[in-house]
């Protein structure tokens, strides 16, 4: 009996994993059995709701460069093109400016010419010449009250190259949250007039989804489908205020303007960019 009842047991176990993983539509059906909340009348409504921010980040780079006989000494000399301008920009504060530094070494071979005049490179190591040392750095720019002048200053070290800035939003989590209530208003906004359309009612929520997927389940095309519409809502994120700047500070690279010529002044605006969010809220419809 002992035997019997543990074997009954353990076919018991095996049994209840196989119910509760029963998937909801078999590969090849025609349709997906409806959600339960899809049992009795309801209206599934997606809000969508769409804002602009202006760019809270900026990204941009540049690169110096020194030539000399061995690496060491190339090396040495693109450090000191670098560690004074990386030493006024880190005198922001990490919180403001981000700065990443990196070095490459490239060995410059004996060049000739060939009998029909093409000039070759002969690439052998007891054939380099010098070295040529590129120092990069890179700058992230956590406020942009400081964009400006850390631009400038990169400009009066007389890099070889400066790449251009490119802008990115990074939203907080107050212009988020106020996106994702935003899309659940606009989701009861759109279902009450729609019931209203209809003569019907609303009832009580049933279902809120944050993500907005469970009101793309399409039952009658037979698999879910996840197509973005683009009608959507436009709100306004009254972003709170931003702290009062630091005091002004002179980071002009010294040493490196020639008497007589004008500070470097720019003016960089950051663009807007659009922020975006979903909600599906499902809910009862009453006659």
């Amino acid at each position: 009996m002992t035997t019997r009842l543990a074997a009954l047991a353990a076919l018991a176990l095996l049994a209840t994993p196989a119910l509760a993983q029963v998937p909801p539509a078999e590969l090849g059906a025609r349709y997906v059995p409806a959600p339960w909340w899809m049992r009795e009348p309801i209206i599934a409504s997606i809000g969508m709701v769409r804002t602009e921010l202006p760019a809270n980040r900026a990204q941009f780079g540049a690169r110096f460069s020194a030539v000399e006989r061995t690496s060491d000494a190339a090396l040495a000399a693109a450090a000191a093109k670098v560690r004074e301008i990386d030493a006024v920009l880190r005198s922001q504060g990490a919180d403001r400016v981000r700065i990443a530094t990196t070095f490459r070494t490239t060995p410059l071979y004996e060049q000739y010419k060939d009998k029909e005049g093409n000039l070759q490179t002969n690439d052998r190591a007891d054939k380099i010449e010098r070295y040529e040392v590129q120092a990069s750095i890179l700058l992230e720019v956590r406020d942009l009250a400081a964009l400006e002048s850390a631009y400038a200053a990169v400009v009066a070290a007389r890099p070889q190259a400066i790449d251009p800035v490119r802008f990115n939003l990074e939203p907080d989590n107050a212009a988020k949250t106020f996106l994702q209530v935003e899309a659940v208003k606009d989701a009861t906004r759109r279902a009450r007039a729609a019931a209203e359309a209809t003569g019907s009612r609303m009832g009580p929520v049933k279902v809120i989804d944050p993500t907005g997927r469970a009101c793309r389940t399409d039952v009658l095309a037979g698999w879910p489908s996840y197509g973005r519409a683009e009608a959507r809502t436009d709100v306004e994120y009254a972003a709170p205020p931003p702290p009062p700047p630091p005091a002004p500070q002179s980071i002009m690279v010294t040493g490196r303007r020639v008497a007589g010529e004008p500070a470097v002044q720019v003016s960089l605006q950051p663009p807007f960019e659009a922020l975006e969010d979903d909600a599906c809220v499902v809910f009862a419809l009453l006659p």
